[in-house]
């Protein structure tokens, strides 16, 4: 008898700690980008870079720095 394949956890360019949460705050996806913290807030209120309020704190949702790094690569 065979054993069932192992399904792959889906891939993603920020890796795999980065998948298991949902979101990060600004200083994380800083450090994830590669850029300085300011920069961050700079594109947050661009509105380039999605980021949603809970409470004082400010979290960037993991799937929109996907979409950032996805609509920068176009822009390229």
């Amino acid at each position: 008898m065979t054993t069932p394949a192992v399904l792959a956890r889906p891939t993603s360019p920020l890796g795999v700690a980065a998948l298991e949460k949902r979101s990060v705050r600004p200083a994380e996806a800083a450090e994830l980008l590669g850029i300085c913290r300011d920069t961050v807030y700079v594109l947050m209120r661009a509105g380039r870079l999605r980021s949603v309020k809970a409470g004082r704190a400010r979290l960037i949702p993991v799937a929109a720095i996907e979409e950032f790094l996805t609509s920068e690569e176009v822009m390229a």
